[in-house]
């Protein structure tokens, strides 16, 4: 079954990433709004769960390249949503942490997502969603043993 706009080729990939760029087109302003960016989010949300860390750690769990982390960062930085201070275990590292204006904020970045959540979701019903996730899961995991081989 084909909908305007998206792609009629069998291959879900095209769909997954139409899907992926809607739902960034949803969320832009209202995270805006908020001042953030979706492209700050895997930031925002691996210092919020794990405390300080390196850049390095970030570039591993945000999946980026490290020249594109470090002027990520550098904006973070610049509109005070992280700061660096030096990382006591090397005096050569510094770690990356939340500032009080972005930890302030990060609840209403989230009420954000998961409207935008709920509204793609929405008609499916809770074994579906269970399916759903099940199945991207799967297609992640493919997507990372391949990149692993590379």
């Amino acid at each position: 079954m084909s909908t305007p706009g998206t792609p009629s080729s069998p291959n879900p990939m095209k769909l997954i990433g139409l899907v992926n760029r809607t739902y960034a087109r949803v969320v832009d302003a209202p995270l805006r709004e908020v001042g953030f960016a979706m492209g700050q989010l895997p930031v925002l949300v691996a210092l919020k769960l794990h405390g300080p860390l390196p850049q390095a750690e970030l570039v591993r769990m945000a999946r980026v390249e490290q020249s594109s982390m470090a002027q990520l960062l550098a904006r973070m930085e610049r509109d005070e949503l992280v700061r660096r201070t030096p990382d006591p275990a090397d005096g050569r590292s510094r770690l990356i942490s939340l500032t009080e204006n972005a930890a302030r904020r990060l609840p209403k970045g989230r009420s954000v997502m998961e409207a935008a959540s709920e509204m793609a979701l929405q008609g499916l019903t809770t074994p579906e969603r269970a399916n759903l996730m099940l199945l991207l899961e799967r297609v992640l995991a493919n997507l990372e043993r391949g990149d692993t081989q590379t």
